[in-house]
Formats: C-alpha cells, structure tokens, sequence
C-alpha cells in the first residue's frame, strides 16, 4: 500500500511515503504538489524506488509528528449523503426531510485551505462558538492524468484524475453556521476556522477492486467522541461516486492537481444530525478537552483534541443601518 505523507522531524518538514510503519522520505525540494502533477503512475513508479526492503533505511513513523498530507489548492465540501441531509434539516430548521433539490445535482461550498489541520492537532474554537460539532467524511485528492484538461470533464476523464484518499474532518461551529445561512449564503465563518486532512494519501489504485458496478466504494466509516463510538455509515452510500462529483465540479469551471474534493458527512457522522434525530442538543456539543477520532477502512484513522474557545474578538459585526430615504451621493432627489 503506497501512502504519502508530510512530517516534521530533526531536519525540517519533509514528504514521503508511508510504508510498514516506516517513514522514506523524498528528496528535500519535493512537495506533494510535484507528486500531484507527475500524475499516479509516475509516483507509484518513484514510491517502488524509494521504499526500500532494508526497513532500517526508513525512519521510525513513531520518531516523526504527521503533518496534513498536503496543501490543497482548493478545498471543496460536497454533502452527499441522504441521511445526513435528513437529520441536519431537522436539528437546524426543525423539519426533518430532504429537499427535492439536493436529488437534482450534486451541492458543494468552497472551504479554507489555508486553515487544514493534521492530524494530532488541537482544534481551537472560535469565538462567540457555543454549538462545536465533527463532520466524518472522505476526501479525494486529484492528480495529473495526462488526459483533457480539468474542465468539463466526462465522468471517466474526472476518475482518471482522482490520484488518492484521505480522512477529512469538516469541523463545524453549529450556532455561527446556522445565523449565517438564514441569509441564503455561506457557510462561511461556520466552517473556515479548522478543516482536517490525513492521516495521509492513500494512492488510488490500493481501491480498484473495492468499486461496485456503479463506482461507488464500500468502506466502513466510524466517528466516536472520547473512545465512544457516535455513528458508523458506508461510504458507498453517497448519493453520487466520486468521479461524478469531479465532473459536476469541472463543469463550466477547473478542476487541477493539488485540488480536495470531500465527500460531506456520511450518515450520523457529526452531532448535528444526531441532535436533530433526538429533538436536542444530545449528545452535548464538543467541550475543550473533547477528543475526536474518524476511522476509515483501508484508510486510517485521524483524532483531534478539542482546545479553547477563543475569548477575544468579534464574533458577529452589526450592519449599519441606513435610512432608505437617504439621498445617493451624486444623485439629485
């Protein structure tokens, strides 16, 4: 199983790849930006020469801290599961169901790559946050495919793209993200505070034999808080495989190596959903301290802590408001 991975250890940040507990680390000027745009076969071809079969040529996985696999250049959240759509209408809008549109196309906001965290990592929450909650999906990361450019792309074009898998946590600040979207608009300062990505990239070709006949795959997806198990979904439950969503997302736009692409939350993959299903706030919002833990087959696993919420700033800035009668400047009345 080839895995690519970032760490940090004595001589700085490096990439590499992952293999029997054993870190083999690139030459330094590499990034996993290169590896995305030499394409998969081209990395699965430098992975067999770098790896070596002296174990001891590695570095111990356990000496080095995991950073998040990558740098998306853009990080977009799909919600592609039916069920989790169901529960989070009725925690936010108090009626369970889905709405006829989320079956039309497939939906997506852009989140913050600049705010990717890694596995490991304390998740601050942000200010005026009372209502923190998980999300428990999976992400494809593309690649180079030396086919059509990544823009409009049929849907075998857009899997010949996806060049691995990771672990995404959509890290959520319920109260925030549900002001916010009554303006028909965001999620915006909801979400962008801390998305996580890894443990690592899982190359794609470790998952040929595990698509069913309409490309979706069948891995078992687990979220718990504090060692308690919470929800447990397949992920070939989507709505839509992934190589459908690439395609819908290049549609009249661009999609490139280096691009993130998640799944959305599988079914009962986050608090929201379960409080909507119980009628409250139950199980109790994540609390510093808290410890999350996403588990996906064949994948891996990421945790994170729960930090403090922070106490300082403005969480909400109130719109002037102004008369309707005042004159436009320039303007005669």
């Amino acid at each position: 199983m080839v895995k690519i991975a970032r760490w940090a250890q004595a001589a700085g940040i490096r990439t590499g790849f992952v293999h029997e507990g054993r870190c083999f680390p690139l030459p330094e000027e590499r990034t996993p930006q290169d590896l995305f745009d030499a394409g998969l076969p081209a990395t699965l071809e430098l992975a067999a020469s770098v790896i070596s079969p002296d174990a001891r040529r590695g570095i111990a996985l356990g000496d080095v801290r995991l950073l998040a696999p990558l740098q998306p250049r853009t990080l977009r959240d799909f919600v592609a599961f039916e069920e989790h759509v169901e529960g989070v209408s009725a925690s936010i809008d108090g009626a369970a169901g889905v709405v006829a549109e989320w079956y039309d196309a497939p939906t997506f906001y852009f989140a913050n790559p600049h705010t990717v965290r890694a596995s490991g990592d304390t998740i601050p929450v942000p200010s005026g946050c009372r209502m923190m909650d998980f999300e428990a999906e999976v992400a494809v990361v593309l690649g180079s495919a030396g086919g059509p450019s990544g823009t409009n792309l049929a849907v075998p074009d857009a899997h010949s793209m996806i060049f691995g898998y990771t672990i995404m946590n959509d890290w959520s600040a319920r109260d925030v993200q549900s002001r916010e979207m009554k303006v028909r608009l965001g999620p915006c300062k909801g979400k962008d505070f801390a998305t996580t990505l890894g443990p690592w990239i899982v190359t794609a070709d470790e998952f040929v034999d595990r698509h069913d006949d309409d490309g979706f795959l069948r891995l078992k997806m687990t979220a718990s808080v504090n060692g308690q198990p919470l929800g447990t979904d397949l992920l070939s439950n989507m709505g839509w495989p992934f190589a459908e969503l690439v395609a819908y997302a290049s549609q009249d736009s661009l999609v490139v190596p280096g691009d993130v692409l998640g799944s959305g939350t599988c079914g009962s993959g986050c608090l929201a959903e379960l409080w909507g299903r119980n009628g409250g706030p139950f199980p109790p919002p994540l609390e510093e301290g808290d410890s999350v833990r996403l588990e996906v087959e064949g994948i891996g696993a990421v945790q994170n802590r729960i930090g403090s919420r922070r106490a300082d700033g403005i969480p909400a800035v109130p719109a002037r408001r102004r008369g309707r009668s005042e004159p436009l400047a320039g303007v005669t009345p």
